[in-house]
Parts: structure tokens; sequence; C-alpha cells
């Protein structure tokens, strides 16, 4: 791959690509140059309905696939992950400025939760219960929900997708799938892999994909009644939009929305694991995750130790070309991105706050990561800036810490550093973290697949990967089978003639 893809690119595939291609066409752009990517043609409200209606036909078909059966082609589809995986991450690098070992690290993603959904075909449990009728069996099972919407954000253009479509397929689901016009190359390739294997197999259409502009796609899909669920990702502003359309058809909706992810440091906290944790969350991916590191709070003892620590680390954070090994940090998604760091920045200026380090533009969509000394009540340290901002507040005893923890309205992820079982306990019990994840000597980011991801308040709810996430891609059937050959009624009541 040659960083430059010349083909324009159409933007809808359900059972074949249709090249014809009824929306605009767009360009798409290296954040890292500037440079021409390649060009899509957006799918138009034509397209959507060829793919949604193909999925529709399609689900009816795949959902009496016997699920292991639908596990033996997400086998294959891990399988083709793996043989395109350097490219891949190459392409979502180049798509995305991530470095490329974080590319390459989504792509393994991607794979993990394929070998996963292999495992969970064979574990669609259902449980039996004691009937109180004499002669009944009473047990649940679980069924295919039908065609799932998937509505992806361009800082993670395939991974995120993977964790929904690869269950959804193995639950006996067809997928359709809007990614971000900031990142359509990465979906386009990953489709394209995906399209491969199922046609193999004659199942064209369980995964499929359609680009284009909100208003005409996305609006289609959130309020479309064939679409029983929409799984988003996004702002909590895209969210409470979504939530709300869906809930007046009575649809299901999957959430994972912001973050505004707080770590506290305990007085004995090991710094080494204090600073090589925050680097990563707070600047990798140039903040540009939904779990990165925004809020640090610091024990008044061990404060000024880590502030020069994080200050003399970020020095170091090379910035630059993502695709140079070297790289630690490569650039924000776009000039949008960089404006909305530099006005978060001058925000916390006008409320108080200090820049200690960085901040600075450096041309183009690079900037330096910024260190920054906060108060826990300025109104913009409840804000989720989409950049590579860290704010430190100190404060006295853990229950302070933790109700300016929770006094933000997002509650993805948290973490706490200490050696104390006591203060880890505490941080973990119903009076702790608020969030959906909450971590002991380790970062906010890089959840592993085993584990259900998502958060609590604005950040939507959801989860999605492991644990038991499956059950949000299926609907719950409650079963009575009466073999006794009398009709006997529950709670004692008699009804008789």
């Amino acid at each position: 791959m040659n960083g430059v893809l010349h083909k324009t690119h159409p933007g809808a595939c359900g059972a074949r690509w249709i090249d014809r291609g009824g929306g605009e066409e767009i360009v798409c752009s290296n954040p890292s140059t500037g440079g021409e990517l390649g060009r899509v043609r957006l799918a138009s409200a034509e397209d959507y309905e060829e793919v949604a209606a193909q999925s529709l036909r399609t689900f009816e078909r795949w959902r009496m696939v016997p699920a292991p059966k639908r596990g033996e082609i997400a086998r294959e589809l891990g399988d083709a992950l793996r043989q395109a995986k350097d490219e891949l991450g190459r392409l979502v690098t180049l798509e995305t400025g991530k470095i490329l070992a974080e590319g390459r690290g989504e792509v393994q993603e991607m794979i993990d939760i394929a070998d996963f959904a292999v495992g969970l075909s064979r574990q669609l449990y259902g449980l039996s219960m004691h009937s109180e009728r004499p002669g009944h069996r009473m047990y649940e099972q679980w069924h295919p929900l039908g065609p799932v919407g998937v509505i992806s954000a361009f800082n993670f253009p395939a991974a995120v997708w993977s964790w929904n479509a690869l269950l959804a397929l193995v639950c006996g689901d067809t997928v359709i799938w809007k990614p971000s016009l900031k990142t359509p190359l990465t979906a386009i390739a990953v489709q394209q892999i995906c399209h491969g294997v199922l046609a193999r197999h004659g199942w064209e259409g369980v995964l499929a994909l359609v680009i284009g502009k909100d208003e005409v796609i996305g609006e289609r899909l959130i309020r479309d009644r064939r679409i029983p669920l929409i799984s988003a990702t996004g702002s909590c502003r895209m969210g409470r939009h979504v939530a709300r359309v869906v809930a007046e058809r009575l649809g299901r909706t999957l959430l994972e929305l912001g973050g505004n992810n707080g770590v506290i440091v305990m007085n004995d906290a090991d710094p080494e694991l204090v600073v090589r944790a925050v680097l990563f969350g707070a600047a990798g991916t140039a903040g540009q995750r939904c779990t990165t590191i925004r809020r640090l709070f610091l024990q008044r003892g061990i404060a000024p130790r880590i502030t020069e620590r994080l200050i003399a680390a970020y020095r170091q954070i090379r910035i630059g070309d993502p695709l140079d090994p070297a790289t630690l940090m490569g650039p924000l998604i776009d000039s949008a991105a960089v404006e909305n760091m530099r006005s978060g920045l001058e925000r916390i200026r006008q409320q108080g706050g200090e820049v200690l380090f960085g901040g600075r533009p450096l041309g183009g969509n690079f900037v330096e990561p910024a260190i920054v000394k906060s108060r826990h009540d300025m109104p913009v340290v409840r804000e989720e800036i989409f950049g590579p901002i860290l704010h430190l507040i100190e404060f006295d005893d853990l229950e302070q810490a933790i109700a300016w923890h929770n006094d933000v309205p997002q509650g993805l992820s948290s973490a706490i550093f200490t050696e104390s079982l006591k203060s880890a306990e505490l941080f973990l019990s119903a009076r702790g973290s608020d969030c959906g994840i909450a971590n002991v000597n380790i970062g906010t980011s890089g959840a592993e697949i085993g584990g259900a991801f998502g958060g609590e308040k604005d950040t939507g709810g959801g989860r999605e990967s492991g644990s038991d996430a499956w059950k949000a891609y299926m609907r719950r059937q409650t079963v009575t089978v009466n073999w006794s050959g009398e009709l006997p009624l529950a709670q004692g009541i008699k009804f008789e003639l």
C-alpha cells in the first residue's frame, strides 16, 4: 500500500457492491499530510433501501443457520483479518493518524473478537426454571433479533464495528454498518475482506455497508422500523438524538458515547506505574479515545513528584509521522479538532486554569499534548474536550477525590493507583467510582475484549464485546411446556365451568 488509493470507491454493499453510487463524491484525506488518500461515492436514499431490504431478506434465512455453523464463518473472518493485518493496520494509520502500533493493534482487536465469537457460538445459553405446576417444564431461549444497525466513529474505524458485527453475526443477525465519513476507506477495506469470506459460503448480505451523510443515511437507519437495534458510538449529542428517535418507534439502542475519564493517585502509589499509564492513557491516539485519561486527581503528598515526572515524560513524546515506528503521537483527525483543542485551552485559562506544559499547534493537524493545573469546580473540567489535554487536580482524602471524580456527566472508565487494599476496595464499592469500568493500578484505556465495555450516565449505558453483551443482539423467549395432560393454572387459580 503506497498511501494513496487512486480510485473512487462505491459507498454501499449488501449482497453486492453498488457501483453506481447515487450520492455525491467525497475526498478522503490523510490527517498527517493533508494529501488525498482516495475518493468515495456516497450512498443515496435508494441505495440504503436496497441494502436494508436485502439485509432483511438475508436475515430471514441466516437466523435458521445453527449458531455453531455461524461460528465457523466467524472463524474464517478472523483468519482473513489475520492475513490482512499489516496492510489493514497501515490503512487505519493513514486514515486516522494514530500510530502504526495502534493501527495494527486495532486489527488485532478485531481478530480477538472473531475468536471470542467462535466460542460464543456454542454458548448462547438460556436458563431452565422449575415450574410450580406438575407436569410442566419452564425454560428460556434466545432467538436472533433481526438486522442490526451499527454507527461507528472515526477514532476506532474498525474495532468497535467488529465488537458489534461479529457478535451479532453468530447470534444470527445481519448487520448494516454506517461508518464515519472521516474514515470510510477502512470500512470499505474491512467490508471487502468480509464480503469475500461470506460470498464463498453464499451468504453475501449478512454484513452490509452504507456510507453516507447523516441526514440521508443516518436518519433513515435510525428511523427504520425493520432495524430492531441501533448500536451507535459517538458524541453525547449524537447519542441523545439516536436514543430519542429509536425510542419513539420502541426500538432498542446500544449507546457508547462520551467519556471524561478520571484517575485517582494516592500518596502510596507507585510513581513509575502512574507515569507510564498516564502517558499512554492521556496522549495515546492524540487524546482521541473515549477512554482517554482527561482528569488526574493527585493526593497532595505525591502531587509535586508526579507533576514533575509527567512534564519530563511529555517533553520526550515524539510527535510526527504515525508510520514511523519511533513516533508516539500522530496528528489530530482534522483542522476542526485542532480548533476544538485551542478553544478548550482558552476556556481553561479564562476559568483560572494554568497550562503547565504544551498545547501549542505544530502545523497542520499536529499539536503538543497539554498538561494543565485545574480546579475540580471549573465548568470546563466537566466537558469532554476530544484532544490531548490532561487536567491535574489536587485533593486531600479519597472520599473527596471520589466525589469530585463522579461529579461529571460522563461515566465511562476510571482508575485508582494505590498500594492500599482499603482504598482500592472503597473505589470499587457502590460508593466508589460510578463508571462502567473501574481499574486498579492500570489506566483507563486498553480494555480487553473479554469484559463488557461501556459506561453509565451520559456515556449511554450500553455494553459491547465480552461477558454477556451478546444478549443485546438477541431476543429472550420464556417457554412453558405442559406434558401433564391436564391444565392447572399458576398461583392456584381455579377457573372451571
